[in-house]
């Protein structure tokens, strides 16, 4: 079998293969394929037609050198001495790329040497089974081999894996001892920091999930990345997934692994950023396949040198990554997902991980991968993750793609439009909430839904654009429908488009992602759950899910009191039904605090509508004060013009509204930022959708209001507020304007080293 060193390198025989037998196009022309479940199904069916002899899921080893192999195969018929390795699919098998047959025959016979090895065999029948989850029939694809043939097989397949073994493991050994010898990248921890790292360490050390509150300001990135770093090789981590709600996020993990890497004795580190697909894109007008994009043509046979040159750069960062790609005519985007499987930390959005079909998740549970995540500005995960497991339904998309479907579709879209239809005629107002999807509707779905992919099975070259984009929303709302209980709510939506008739929106709407969090959560070895913003602490475990266990800190600020003069503007309410009212005080209040303390400040409103009235009687009244104003739908380069606008010496005032671009994760030290305006209480929007949210909350946690409006609004005050003290030298105000802030239940929920005062408004006549 080749040697007697010792096992230092252990792979899936799927992973082997994808490695070493993958080859020609890139090819993503969409294809139905079958669900993780139907898979399941359809070997528990193609099992249970076999003699009574057949073995189900045989546990298999090799070794070869230092090469071990492991994985299960599908079954073995002892009366036929047949190893069997079963496909599902859906569709016209002889469709199927020759790439991916060649790829699975790869795996059977690797899998047919192991059992030969293991029963001592001289020959065997290997069978690749494509069983048809539609009309469950069966294509059986025999070959005999002899056990030597097989050997050749397997051991040409080790030794094209063994040298980047080898590789990998030489890097491996060279990470581990240096991350243990690693030193803090700073002269000093910053206050607080310190107990923020070895409360991380503690955590990764004892397999536990951390919940930590910690302060802007204190280097929570560095405060937390260090630490997983010193614990890859204690603790033998794999990976390390840094994973962030928006841009700015990704780029200060980025900048903490920079500045970890640029230390004296930094480790032999990959850092890999993941961006999203359209933004990797290098040919946006093309379809990811080798007939349309040239980077998908021949991706497979060029990307082993490509992966050899990203693998011996440090910080895999988006362009870096593409500088790579290029020089190979690789696609960028399916080069970082390649990479993410050799890299020592992932930074990416928390779809990576999260999401129901999360490619890190995935990757880290078929690898069998010890993992440690980080995630960052965690109070955002609520939000985020009721939009990753939520669906909605458009009908006058609906209506655009009945007009255009070919013929065969319009049958299945018209009952489908009919079912609709009766569902919204049934309802009298714009709004309504019912407790499950009806029946009737979700079938016409799914029977729709399987009409479009036996459509796409037999005409591989697609849809146009709106029917796949429609197609795939309805799979989504299909996937969410088999998933629905109390967690869901199912509201239908009108909307007056024309005078004829009205369209309505159908949504499935997660109210609490807890369920699907938490699998994710407890299948690392420790998860870190870290902000600014995480009181308080049950609201957080209950929406999140957090496993019981979970340690809670709050990390004390490196700021003191009399750094930020914080005061309560009672006088004051910006209720909807007394914003004109408010308008003038609100004015007055700028101004006089302006010429007082001229200076940057930021001011935060509720609604666009509301900025725009204040900063138009603003600049009516105080025509002197410099302003800039946030817009709606602003892009990425019009939301830095509007950050560029702070700089050490100018003087003005920025309008933002709260919960925004600029509520959170910007940072404006110094001077660049001196106070805050806050005429909010943040409370989400009084509508029908936000009433039946909390409906459901007080159900479940007995705290409706406060699990819907209070605590997330405060959330976004605190954020907004945290955006002027960003270093121990900095000097600031905020005015918390609106009498509801005075209420000792708000007041609990503001951060423990302010100390709050009551504003003067005597000034105001």
């Amino acid at each position: 079998m080749g040697g007697t060193e010792p096992v230092s390198y252990s792979v899936a025989v799927r992973a082997l293969c994808e490695f070493t037998a993958k080859a020609g196009d890139l090819d993503l022309r969409f294809t139905p394929s079958p669900t993780a479940l139907e898979g399941i199904v359809g070997h528990r069916t193609v099992a249970s037609r076999r003699s009574e002899g057949y073995q189900g899921e045989v546990a298999l080893e090799g070794v070869f050198q230092t090469l071990k192999v492991r994985g299960r195969a599908d079954g073995y018929d002892v009366a036929q001495n047949c190893l069997e390795e079963v496909k599902t699919y859906r569709g016209d098998l002889s469709r199927q790329p020759a790439n991916h047959r060649h790829l699975h025959w790869a795996q059977a016979k690797v899998y047919g040497w192991l059992m030969c090895q293991k029963l001592d065999l001289q020959h065997i029948n290997v069978a690749l089974v494509y069983f048809d989850i539609v009309s469950e029939k069966e294509t059986c694809l025999v070959e005999a081999f002899s056990a030597a043939d097989l050997k050749a097989f397997f051991e040409q397949h080790c030794r094209l894996f063994l040298k980047w073994a080898e590789q990998e493991m030489a890097h491996r050994e060279a990470r581990n001892a240096a991350a243990q010898q690693l030193a803090f990248p700073h002269a000093e921890f910053r206050p607080g920091q310190r107990h923020l790292a070895e409360s991380v360490f503690k955590a990764v050390s004892t397999g536990r999930c951390l919940m930590a509150q910690a302060p802007t300001g204190i280097g929570k990135t560095v405060g937390t990345l260090f630490p997983m770093l010193k614990a890859l090789a204690p603790q033998q981590l794999d990976k390390v997934f840094f994973l962030t709600a928006k841009t700015p996020g990704r780029k200060l993990a980025l900048d903490a692994a920079q500045v970890i890497v640029d230390s004296a004795d930094a480790p032999p580190l990959r850092v890999l950023e993941m961006i999203a697909r359209d933004k990797a894109c290098e040919h946006p007008d093309k379809a990811c396949h080798g007939d349309s994009c040239p980077l998908a043509q021949g991706f497979y046979d060029r990307l082993p040198a490509a992966r050899q040159a990203a693998s011996d750069l440090t910080m895999l960062t988006r362009n870096a990554l593409r500088q790579v790609a290029l020089m190979h005519d690789v696609c960028p985007y399916y080069l970082s997902q390649e990479m993410a499987r050799w890299a020592d930390v992932v930074v990416a959005d928390y779809n990576y991980y999260f999401d129901f079909s999360a490619l890190l998740f995935g990757l880290a549970q078929a690898s069998n991968w010890k993992v440690a995540v980080l995630v960052d500005e965690a109070h955002n995960l609520v939000e985020r993750g009721r939009q990753m497991y939520s669906a909605s339904l458009d009908q006058s998309a609906l209506n655009g793609v009945r007009k255009s479907a070919p013929e065969v579709l319009k049958k299945s879209l018209q009952r489908l439009n009919r079912e609709w239809n009766a569902l919204h005629n049934q309802q009298s107002g714009v709004y309504q909430a019912y407790d499950k999807p009806p029946e009737k509707l979700i079938q016409a779905l799914f029977t729709c839904s399987a009409s479009i992919g036996d459509y796409l099975n037999d005409h591989p070259q697609g849809l146009d654009s709106a029917l796949q984009s429609f197609y795939f929303d309805m799979l989504q709302f299909c996937w969410v429908a088999e998933l629905y209980d109390e967690q869901f709510l199912f509201d239908i939506s009108k909307r007056d488009l024309d005078r004829k008739r009205n369209l309505s929106n159908l949504c499935l709407r997660n109210v609490v992602p807890a369920g699907f969090i938490r699998p994710r959560l407890t299948a690392a070895r420790s998860t870190v759950l870290f902000s600014a913003t995480l009181s308080p602490q049950h609201y957080y475990a209950d929406l999140l899910g957090v496993p019981a266990g979970t340690v809670w800190i709050d990390v004390e600020s490196p700021f003191h009191a009399d750094q930020l003069a914080v005061s309560i503007v009672s006088q004051i309410s910006t209720r909807f039904v007394h914003r004109q009212a408010s308008l003038i005080p609100i004015v007055e209040l700028i101004a006089r605090q302006f010429s007082q303390r001229p200076g940057n400040y930021l001011a935060f409103f509720s609604s666009f509508d509301y900025l725009q009235q204040v900063a138009q009687l603003l600049a009516e009244q105080h025509p002197h004060i410099n302003m800039w104003l946030q817009s709606r739908g602003m892009a990425e380069g019009q939301r830095q013009d509007f950050l560029d606008q702070f700089t050490t010496h100018s003087q003005g005032v920025g309008f933002a509204v709260l919960g925004g671009a600029f509520g959170e994760g910007i940072d404006l030290p110094g001077a660049r930022l001196i106070g805050a305006f806050i005429a909010t209480l943040g409370l989400a929007q009084f509508n029908p959708v936000n009433e039946q949210m909390k409906h459901r909350m007080a159900a479940i946690f007995g705290a409706g209001y406060d699990y819907t409006y209070l605590y997330p609004g405060v959330q976004k005050v605190v954020q907004a507020a945290g955006r002027v003290i960003r270093t121990q030298q900095d000097q600031g105000v905020v005015m918390l304007i609106d009498d509801r802030f005075g209420d000792s239940k708000v007041k609990q929920l503001l951060p423990r080293w302010w100390s709050v005062g009551t504003a003067d408004m005597s000034f105001i006549r």
